[in-house]
């Protein structure tokens, strides 16, 4: 069992002993902290959850509702949702913060809560470790009998989220409707499986194929949007009878799209496209996380504005996006953050955005693709074990590559004259990630596994 408490929330495991998995004890001890937290930090005992639908959602859902009602907060709970659901919930809700009961792409037998502050934005590095500090010595204390706080159900905010999209200036529903679409939509039996396809046909698309949108937590495979997880709905596209396919993880912060053809167009290349269209109308600056692809800077430039990258985590990329004042900017997993709807990952935004892209090109998605930069990323991983010293090895590698230009604001990024590394510790998994781009799929490869060798030789050296 596992339990990963970070400054963005707690992950877990289901099951197993207190303080080993996320167990009911966990979840109160740490809903306990956020509560208090809250109260402290804004005066407003009053916070919006949501979950997917995982297959302890319920549970935790049921247990951090009654927690928080515990220390006075008035609970307001939208059920079954979406991550930016909630993000866009909070504010309008005037909380004092929101918890979105999701594990993201993790496995069927993982959950977690992620935090939110009082403008629907996940919390802060500082916040996050005042949170873990209550939590570990369990400063909070609950309300009387006489000051229990109230529970609340809402369940219209995925229909008011779906509107805020048709309204988004830059999304043509006229445009996207006359294009007739027929699209095949997989949400690995997650709350995708509600929202998307209403998006959809609010956007006036008739013609949907539903693959595994039953919102009941049975994951048919593996829930992060990779290639190697989404070989059915491939395998329905390449009969050629629909036009794209679109995939969104549990909480339906990441987007995902395969062409006409069964071919992926590429998790990375999902921000790129939608920037491209957003720069084509508003001119500005972009920001991605350290292991994206460069092809957002391409795009970028060539329209006239600057790239910046920053370091990975989603509070990260929002906190440089304010200081660019970045008109649109994510990460490379699929993530779309446009700052004219609000500071978080949207899958739902990212689809309106783009299917008026691709309806205003006027020729297929594989064509869209065509007419950017290609360039391949190795995303390889390495299981961590107690004995390795993981700031051991990142320094070494730093030293070994010292030559050339290293950006070390998370973990260490090298880069060569037409391709870069990316180490970096994962927030959420014992791992360490090693990302690598090339124009060349071979030449990313061969990075990688160079790389990844240069690690396990430190690791024995260290070991001897």
């Amino acid at each position: 069992m596992s339990l990963i408490k970070s400054i963005s929330g707690i992950r877990g495991t289901i099951g197993g002993k207190a303080g080993e998995g996320l167990t009911p004890i966990d979840v109160v001890k740490f809903s306990s902290a956020y509560g208090a937290w809250v109260i402290e930090k804004t005066g407003n005992p009053k916070v919006v959850i949501g979950r997917d639908a995982r297959l302890s959602g319920d549970m935790i859902s049921r247990l951090v509702a009654a927690t928080l009602q515990g220390m006075g907060i008035h609970v307001i709970d939208l059920g079954l949702s979406t991550t930016p659901t909630v993000e866009f919930a909070v504010p309008l809700e005037k909380a004092g913060g929101g918890i979105i009961l999701t594990a993201s792409h993790n496995p069927i037998q993982w959950n977690a809560l992620k935090l939110l502050n009082s403008v629907g934005e996940f919390i802060s590095d500082e916040e996050g470790k005042s949170i873990l500090e209550k939590a570990e010595k369990e400063d909070f204390s609950f309300a009387d009998v006489k000051k229990l706080g109230k529970y609340t159900r809402i369940d219209d905010y995925l229909d008011r989220h779906i509107q805020h999209v048709l309204d988004l200036e830059l999304v043509d529903v006229e445009a996207i409707k006359a294009r007739n679409f027929k699209i095949v939509v997989d949400a690995v039996n997650s709350t995708g499986g509600i929202a998307v396809p209403k998006l959809l046909r609010a956007l006036g698309v008739e013609h949907i194929e539903e693959m595994f949108c039953t919102p009941d937590g049975h994951f048919p495979h593996n829930p992060e949007p990779l290639p190697e997880n989404l070989r059915e709905i491939s395998k329905k596209l390449e009969k050629g009878n629909y036009d794209l396919g679109i995939v969104v993880d549990p909480d339906v912060d990441r987007l995902a799209l395969v062409n006409e053809d069964g071919s992926m167009f590429g998790e990375e290349y999902t921000l790129v496209a939608v920037a491209d269209y957003v720069l084509s109308k508003t001119p500005g600056n972009t920001v991605s996380n350290l292991s994206s692809t460069r092809a957002l800077r391409d795009v970028t430039e060539k329209r006239g504005g600057k790239y910046t990258a920053a370091a990975v985590g989603e509070v990260n990329v929002v906190n440089q996006m304010k200081a660019v004042n970045a008109v649109i900017g994510g990460e490379g997993n699929g993530g779309i953050i446009y700052p004219a709807s609000h500071y978080g990952r949207d899958a739902l935004v990212g689809i309106g955005l783009f299917l008026t892209h691709l309806a205003k090109f006027g020729k297929s998605i594989s064509m869209l693709r065509a007419t950017y930069p290609n360039y391949y990323i190795s995303k390889n991983k390495i299981e961590l074990t107690p004995e390795i010293d993981v700031d051991k090895i990142l320094l070494e590698i730093k030293n070994k590559y010292k030559k050339h230009p290293i950006n070390d604001i998370d973990g260490v990024k090298i880069e060569f004259e037409k391709e870069w590394v990316h180490l970096r510790k994962s927030n959420t998994e014992p791992i360490i990630r090693i990302y690598s781009e090339s124009d060349s799929e071979a030449t990313a490869e061969h990075l990688a596994k160079k790389i990844m060798q240069d690690i396990k030789e430190v690791v024995s050296a260290s070991l001897i």
